[in-house]
């Protein structure tokens, strides 16, 4: 053990691997608030299940029949989809952001998300709403949105702001589009897609949670792998190269794994804003270490979806209990006690909320 990490060695030495030390607790720490959710969220809402039976429903499928339902049916797909696309969308931004060196080149910024979308909508007004189709589209939408944006910006170079701002300029243009496409579906394929461009998981269930562990399964180790060469590249192009990294085709992989990552997301829960903006910075001021540790953004990117979705579950009760304990004031009707806030509502206003904090504490600094 050195003094910032650990060294691990593997297959008889074959591999060795040097942990940061304060990057390995802060992955722990984030996966353990990700895996607290996720038990919490089995136990509440508008059927409220002790402990013992939801690990009756888990383990054995015995217990009250309403409980083994849920538990087993809606409420653990869906936290575990949670997880899976939160920690998703943090490696997805620490990618772009580390290619871009801009802290504000996340996927919901500069179009992905968007193009993804796009994808996904034109595969549920003219197919319907089949999990692997509409992951084949939101993951070719994806990639024909970051063709074009890095096509438009990568004049001279990949510069940060020039990427950001062709971006903003593409989400603007595909959000006209899927409002056109929306005018011209059916009304229940335009409400079933309107209900996925807020970002959901209301009524996830198991075959989208197997869609985004295959896909994780596929490109997480992939990016790990490439994740090294992601400090390298933030040294520039020429040093980069002098350092033997083949700079355009590890842009390429790296760029198609990320769209791949956020694509599957966005396939699987819609267009989550916030989430890949702000684990990578996160896990950076956390981690406190040089360069992106895309490790550590998933990590806290989980975890982050993981509180978000917990928090989404329990809006409207937390309202109607607030109503009740007040007495002469009603925030929530009767019969919208027992309904979910949609995820991508609450990471929204929690974006707004992290950013409005960064600029306050950047206020004249000129960085912000």
């Amino acid at each position: 053990m050195g003094a910032a990490g650990w060294r691990v060695r593997l297959w008889s030495g074959r591999l060795s691997l040097r942990l940061h030390r304060r990057t390995t607790v802060v992955c722990a720490l984030a996966l353990l608030c990700a895996a607290l959710t996720l038990l919490v969220s089995l136990c509440v809402g508008a059927y409220p299940i002790a402990p013992g039976e939801v690990a009756r429903a888990l383990f054995y499928g015995t217990g009250d029949r309403l409980a083994v339902h849920f538990v087993n049916q809606e409420r653990l797909p869906q936290a575990l989809l949670a997880i899976l696309a939160g920690g998703a969308l943090g490696v997805s931004g620490a990618v772009f952001q580390s290619i871009s060196r801009n802290p504000l080149a996340s996927p919901d910024v500069i179009g992905f998300n968007s193009g993804a979308a796009t994808g996904a909508i034109l595969v549920i007004v003219t197919l319907g709403s089949g999990a692997g189709a509409v992951a084949t589209g939101a993951v070719c939408g994806g990639l024909g949105a970051a063709f074009v944006v890095f096509l438009l910006a990568s004049r001279g170079g990949v510069h940060g702001v020039r990427l950001v701002l062709v971006g903003l300029g593409v989400t603007a243009m595909l959000g006209s589009v899927n409002s056109y496409l929306l005018t011209r579906s059916h009304l229940n394929n335009a409400q079933s897609a309107h209900v996925w461009l807020v970002g959901t998981l209301n009524g996830r269930g198991w075959s989208s949670v197997r869609m985004m562990a295959l896909a994780l399964l596929v490109l997480l180790p992939a990016a790990l792998l490439l994740g090294r060469l992601l400090r390298m590249l933030e040294l520039g192009d020429e040093l980069a190269s002098g350092l033997g990294v083949p700079v355009d085709r590890a842009r390429i992989a790296l760029i198609v794994l990320g769209v791949g990552l956020c694509g599957v997301a966005v396939a699987s829960a819609g267009p989550i804003p916030f989430v890949a903006l702000a684990a990578p910075q996160i896990a950076a001021m956390l981690t406190r270490a040089p360069g992106v540790s895309v490790l550590s953004a998933g990590a806290v990117g989980a975890a982050l979806l993981g509180a978000a979705h917990l928090v989404s579950g329990q809006f409207f009760t937390a309202l109607a209990w607030v109503g009740d304990r007040v007495g002469w004031l009603t925030l929530v009707d009767e019969s919208q006690r027992n309904n979910q806030l949609p995820v991508g509502v609450t990471t929204a206003v929690l974006g707004g909320v992290y950013l409005a904090w960064v600029l306050f504490k950047r206020r004249g600094t000129g960085r912000a």
